[in-house]
C-alpha cells in the first residue's frame, strides 16, 4: 500500500511542514526572491523578439536580408482620392487640383518624404475614378504613429476644401495611431480588471477580506517575480508584449487557483475540529500534492509551445511555464507560512451579509450532491447524454477554417480607417497590402539582373497575379531591390493566396530564378499569413504528441493507475474539442455571435487553435488532479470507489466552482475587447473552463469512474517498476483500505 510509516513524505508535505515551522524565514525568502527577481530583471532589461524572428519561411528569409543589409524601411502612407458619386474622374480639373493640394499639404508638414503624385506613379484606378498619393514618414517606422498627427490634420484640411471628393489617409503609421487611440488601453484595462474581479469572487467564496486577499496577493507576487525572471531569461529566449499579456492571464488564473485549493482544505480541516498544526499538515500533504502534480502538468503543457519553432509561441510558452512554476512553489512554501502566522486571523474582515458556512470533510455542496445522486444512479445514461452533448457541440470544429484576420475582419466597422481600407482594396486590389519581393544579387546593376527585374514586372501583371502598378526601389550600394506587387484578390485572403502562389511558383522561377546568385524571397501580409500557417500546421502533430504523451505519463506516475491516466487524457481532449466547436459556431459561422458582441468573420485566427489546446489542456488539469486526488484519498480511507467518487466530487465542488468562476470571469474580460482575435481567445477559454468545471468534472468524470469501479485503480504488473510518486498523503488521512485486486497496486 506504500507509505505505512509515521513519517510524512513528499515534496509538498515536507515544504509545507518546514514553512509552518520557520514561518518568518519562509515569508522572508519569498519576499527576497520577488525583490531580487524584479531588481535583476529590471537591471538586465528585456530583449524582445525581433520582427525577423517572429516570421518563418520566405518571410523570415526576406526579413533577414533586409536586417543584414541595414535597410530601415520607413512607414509608408497613402492618401485615397476619389469622387463620392463616381461621376468625377482623375482627369478632371477639380480632381487634379485636389491631388496637387494633397501633395503640397503633406509635403509642407515636414514630417514626410518621397511624396509621389499618382500621375507620375500611374496609381490611378482602372475606372479612372480613384487615385493614390504615396509618401513615406520620416524617422523610425515603429514610432511613426506618434508623429503622423500633423499629416492627418493636413489631409483633413484638404478634404474640407474639396467636399465633392473623398480624401482619406491610410498606412502603417495612421493605422498605428488610430489603433492606439481606439484600443491602446484595452489590454491594460483588461489586465487591471482581472484583479478586482478575482478579489470580488473570492470575497463571496470566503466571506472574509483577509482570506480573499491571500490568493490575489500570491498571484500578484508570482506575476511580479516572473516579470523579473522574464527579463533575465529574455537574453537567451527573447520575449514580447504578447507573451507578457499571456503570462498575466495564466499567472492570475493558476496563482489564485492553487492558493484557493490549499486555503479551502486548511479551513475545512479546521472546521472539522483539527488543531492548526494538523490542519496545515493535512492541507500540505493533500492539496499541496495536488498543486504540485497540477503545476508540473501545466508546465509540461506550456512547454509544448516550444516545439512550434515560432519565436512568439516560444516566448508565450516559456513565460507561461515560468509563472506557473513560480505560483506552484509559492503555494506550497510561503502560503503555509502565512496561514501559520495568521491562524484564526485569516477570518478577519468578515463581510456582514455573507453568512459563514462551516463544513466538515464529509459535507459538500447541496447542489452537486443532488446532481451526483442522479448521475451515479444512472451512470450509463449520464455518460451517453454528456458525451453526446459534447460531441454535438464539438461537431462544427470538423469544418474549422483558420486564417490571419484582415483589418476589416479584426475590427469590423468600429474603426473609420477600415472603410478606407476596403475602398482602397476595391479600387486597387491588393494595393493596401502588396506583396514585397526582396531581390538580393551580387551586383544589382548587372544587365541580366535588370532584365530579370523588368521581366518579373511584366509577367507579374500578364500572369493575372497582379493588376499593377509594380514598383521597384533600388538600393544599389547594398545590391538589393524591393519590388512591390499589389496582389489580385486584395482583402479576399483565398484569392490573394492564389495570386501569391502564382508569383512564387510561376512568375519568379521564369524570371528572377534564371539569374545565378539571385535570391528573391516574397514577403508581405499575405505571404506572412501563408508562411505562418504552413509553419503552424507543421508543428501541430509534435506539439499535440508532446503534450498528450507527457501529460499521460505524469498522471500515470502521480496516481499509479493506467485507467486514470487514459480517462484524464480523453476527458481533456473532449473538453478542448467542445471549445473548438463553440469557436467555429460563433466566430466562423456567426451562430449567436451577437450575444458576445462579435460577428461571424468566416475564420478562426490562425494561432488560436494550437494556443487554446496548450492552455486548456494545462489548465483543465488543475480541476482534474484536484478532484481525482480527493477521490483517491477517500478510496485510501476505505470507502468503496462509488462512495469515494461521490465524496470527492461534492467536497471539491465549492472550490472548483469558485476557481472556475474566477477563470471564466477573467477570460471573459478579454472577450469584451474590440479585436475579434481577442474576443475569440476570451470566449474560447471561458467556454472551455465552464464546460470543464461542470459537464466534465461534475457529470462525466464521476459517471465514468462509477462505471469503471475498482478498475479505476488498475495498473498492469509490468508497470509496477515505474517510480512511485503517490506518497504525499498524510498518514492520518489513510485508514486500512480494501485489499488490492489482482493486477492492481495502490500506493500512497
Amino acid at each position: 500500500m506504500g507509505n505505512r510509516g509515521s513519517r510524512v513524505r513528499g515534496v509538498a508535505a515536507r515544504a509545507g511542514g518546514w514553512s509552518a515551522r520557520h514561518r518568518w524565514s519562509a515569508v522572508g525568502i519569498w519576499v527576497l526572491f520577488v525583490v531580487l527577481a524584479m531588481g535583476l530583471g529590471s537591471a538586465a532589461g528585456r530583449v524582445d523578439v525581433k520582427e525577423s524572428d517572429q516570421l518563418s519561411g520566405e518571410t523570415h528569409t526576406a526579413a533577414k536580408i533586409i536586417e543584414d543589409a541595414g535597410i530601415k524601411e520607413p512607414a509608408s502612407e497613402t492618401v485615397l482620392i476619389q469622387g463620392r458619386d463616381g461621376s468625377v474622374k482623375a482627369t478632371d480639373a477639380g480632381f487634379r487640383a485636389a491631388v496637387a493640394d494633397v501633395v503640397e499639404a503633406v509635403g509642407t508638414t515636414g514630417r514626410v518624404t518621397n511624396v509621389k503624385s499618382p500621375y507620375d506613379t500611374k496609381t490611378v484606378s482602372r475606372d479612372g475614378r480613384s487615385a493614390l498619393v504615396r509618401f513615406d514618414v520620416r524617422g523610425d517606422a515603429e514610432t511613426a504613429g506618434d508623429r503622423i498627427e500633423p499629416v492627418l490634420k493636413a489631409v483633413e484640411g484638404v478634404q474640407k476644401a474639396h467636399a465633392s471628393l473623398r480624401i482619406e489617409e491610410i498606412g502603417g503609421a495612421s493605422m498605428q495611431k488610430q489603433y492606439s487611440d481606439a484600443f491602446g488601453d484595452d489590454f491594460q484595462q483588461a489586465e487591471f480588471s482581472a484583479v478586482p474581479v478575482a478579489l470580488g469572487i473570492l470575497l463571496i467564496a470566503f466571506g472574509a477580506l483577509v482570506a480573499a486577499l491571500l490568493p490575489v496577493a500570491l498571484a500578484i507576487t508570482a506575476i511580479m517575480a516572473t516579470m523579473g525572471v522574464m527579463g533575465i531569461v529574455s537574453h537567451l529566449q527573447p520575449m514580447s508584449d504578447t507573451a507578457n499579456s499571456v503570462m498575466l492571464l495564466v499567472g492570475m488564473a493558476v496563482g489564485v487557483d492553487y492558493c484557493l485549493f490549499y486555503l479551502r482544505r486548511e479551513r475545512e480541516e479546521r472546521a472539522a475540529g483539527r488543531d492548526a498544526e494538523s490542519a496545515l499538515r493535512i492541507a500540505a500533504a493533500t492539496s499541496g500534492r495536488a498543486i504540485v502534480v497540477s503545476g508540473v502538468t501545466v508546465c509540461v503543457a506550456m512547454a509544448g509551445m516550444l516545439f512550434t519553432g515560432i519565436a512568439e509561441f516560444e516566448a508565450m510558452g516559456l513565460a507561461s511555464l515560468i509563472v506557473v512554476a513560480v505560483a506552484m512553489v509559492g503555494s506550497v512554501t510561503v502560503l503555509p507560512a502565512l496561514l501559520s502566522l495568521l491562524g484564526e486571523r485569516v477570518e478577519k474582515g468578515r463581510i456582514p451579509f455573507l453568512r459563514r458556512r462551516r463544513t466538515t470533510p464529509d459535507q459538500g455542496s447541496r447542489f452537486w450532491t443532488a446532481v451526483l445522486r442522479r448521475v451515479l444512479a444512472r451512470p450509463v445514461v449520464s455518460v451517453v447524454v454528456a458525451v453526446g452533448a459534447l460531441l454535438a457541440v464539438a461537431a462544427p470544429a470538423l469544418g474549422m477554417k483558420t486564417s490571419q484576420l484582415t483589418l476589416d475582419q479584426e475590427f469590423g466597422d468600429s474603426l473609420p480607417i477600415v472603410q478606407t481600407y476596403n475602398r482602397v482594396n476595391d479600387a486597387f486590389p491588393g494595393g493596401s497590402e502588396p506583396a514585397q519581393v526582396i531581390v538580393s544579387a551580387k551586383d544589382i546593376k548587372a544587365p541580366e539582373v535588370r532584365s530579370a527585374l523588368a521581366a518579373f514586372k511584366e509577367r507579374a501583371v500578364s500572369s493575372g497575379a497582379s493588376r499593377g502598378p509594380v514598383d521597384v526601389k533600388l538600393y544599389e550600394e547594398r545590391n538589393i531591390a524591393l519590388v512591390s506587387v499589389p496582389l489580385v484578390g486584395g482583402s479576399d485572403v483565398d484569392r490573394a493566396g492564389r495570386s501569391l502562389a502564382e508569383l512564387r511558383d510561376e512568375v519568379r522561377p521564369a524570371t528572377l530564378g534564371k539569374v545565378e546568385g539571385v535570391r528573391a524571397p516574397i514577403t508581405g501580409q499575405v505571404a506572412g499569413s501563408v508562411d505562418f500557417n504552413d509553419q503552424l500546421l507543421g508543428s501541430v502533430v509534435p506539439v499535440f504528441a508532446f503534450v498528450v504523451v507527457f501529460a499521460f505519463l505524469l498522471m500515470l506516475l502521480s496516481f499509479r493507475s493506467l485507467t486514470v491516466a487514459i480517462t484524464s487524457i480523453l476527458l481533456n481532449l473532449l473538453s478542448v474539442g467542445a471549445a473548438y466547436g463553440i469557436l467555429v459556431a460563433v466566430f466562423q459561422h456567426g451562430w449567436g455571435a451577437s450575444l458576445v458582441g462579435a460577428e461571424g468573420v468566416g475564420a478562426i485566427v490562425t494561432w488560436l487553435p494550437l494556443f487554446l489546446f496548450v492552455i486548456l489542456f494545462g489548465l483543465s488539469m488543475d480541476y482534474h488532479v484536484f478532484v481525482v486526488s480527493r477521490i483517491r484519498e477517500a478510496r485510501l480511507r476505505g470507502r468503496s470507489t462509488k462512495d469515494a467518487v461521490q465524496h470527492g466530487v461534492v467536497t471539491t465542488a465549492g472550490v472548483v466552482t469558485s476557481a472556475a468562476v474566477i477563470m471564466v470571469a477573467v477570460f471573459a474580460i478579454f472577450g469584451t475587447l474590440s479585436m475579434q482575435s481577442m474576443k475569440q481567445m476570451g470566449v474560447g477559454l471561458a467556454a472551455a473552463v465552464l464546460i470543464d468545471a461542470t459537464v466534465i468534472r461534475g457529470v462525466l468524470l464521476p459517471a465514468v469512474m462509477s462505471l469503471l469501479g475498482e478498475r479505476n485503480w488498475y495498473l498492469p504488473r509490468w508497470l509496477h517498476r515505474l517510480p512511485d510518486l503517490t506518497h504525499d498523503e498524510s498518514p492520518e488521512a489513510v485508514a486500512a483500505p480494501p485489499a488490492p485486486r489482482r493486477g492492481e497496486r495502490l500506493g500512497v
